[in-house]
């Protein structure tokens, strides 16, 4: 027998990304929908944050909140998209031990961010709705400042664990992780030890952290949705509802993904490995893809500043 795959290393130097295990084959057809994807999130963000930034109308608590989202969103994707489409158009696998643990370390961090940012954009549009009167007074900059902040510093804070954790591993089986990017239980599950505690842990952040961010934003939506009820007229309950809707359709784009994922991993071993690496790489393309669309489409503001945009030429190129 070979000793290749039983050679005990505690740190190896490099782990070896297999892609997505049994469609080797199709790695550059599925790497066109990806990059299509990638690309929408590169110019759907940036020219969120390019039109909070310059148009005044737009710097209120909820647009503040949207550009936080997308920087969010930018650095999610771009932690995992570059090397997988390496992988799958060059065939480089490779990637250092500590870049893996990087890598980790950013998806976990970033999607906790993602999930606090939707709480707060739950908040503001509970204040507006429920209290407008004194939405100007609750949520000033100062105010929206510390809640960005604070959800940023949770998200550090509760991914730390993870590629610390990690790295206490000795790792003797084999470097290959049958993933499209590090993620953590694709690596630890790898280590020759009782990982109970990484396990435990993921499993007490999935239930304490985005299960609290998921109860909050329905206890604010349910509170919200009791609001629009109780407004004069249907054209001011369809208005109010269509701006929730959308909110909803963004956060539900996020957590079911995210949540079916986790748990398939954990509970359901009989699943094909290609389905859940496929479920795992839609929580962290598809959100940061629909979120620009969906507020851009929906919201007035910004859609007026876009089309006023491309067509600031227009006039002159027929006049």
């Amino acid at each position: 027998m070979s000793d290749s795959n039983t050679t005990h290393f505690s740190n190896p130097s490099t782990f070896i990304l297999l892609g997505i295990p049994g469609l080797e084959r199709a790695h550059v057809w599925i790497s066109i929908p990806f990059c299509v994807m990638y690309i929408l999130v590169l110019l759907g963000n940036f020219t969120i944050m390019f039109m909070v930034k310059t148009e005044p109308s737009l710097h209120e608590p909820m647009y503040y909140f949207l550009c936080m989202l997308a920087v969010t969103d930018l650095v999610l994707s771009t932690s995992t998209l570059p090397k997988m489409l390496s992988n799958f158009w060059f065939n480089a696998r490779e990637i250092n031990f500590s870049a893996c643990l990087i890598q980790l370390y950013f998806v976990h961090c970033f999607t906790a961010t993602e999930s606090g940012l939707y709480v707060a954009m739950a908040l503001d549009r509970y204040v507006a709705i429920c209290h407008p009167l004194r939405h100007s007074t609750i949520l000033t900059n100062h105010v929206v400042t510390k809640i960005g902040l604070a959800m940023v510093m949770r998200g550090a804070v509760l991914a730390l664990p993870y590629p610390i954790l990690a790295r206490q591993w000795p790792y003797c089986r084999t470097n290959m992780i049958p993933y499209t990017h590090c993620e953590h239980m694709a690596v630890v599950s790898l280590a020759c030890a009782d990982i109970r505690i990484s396990r435990y842990y993921g499993l007490f952040v999935l239930l304490s952290g985005i299960s609290l961010d998921v109860s909050f934003i329905a206890l604010s939506y349910t509170q919200i949705l009791r609001a629009i009820f109780r407004l004069p007229t249907k054209d001011a309950r369809i208005k109010t509802f269509g701006t929730c809707s959308s909110h909803l359709c963004v956060i539900l784009a996020f957590y079911i993904p995210t949540l079916f994922s986790s748990l398939m991993a954990r509970f359901v071993l009989d699943l094909p490995l290609y389905f859940l690496i496929f479920i795992a790489n839609v929580y962290l393309l598809v959100p940061p893809m629909l979120n620009p669309i969906i507020y851009g489409v929906r919201t007035k503001q910004i859609r007026t500043r876009l089309l006023q945009l491309l067509l600031h030429k227009g006039p002159k190129v027929f006049s």
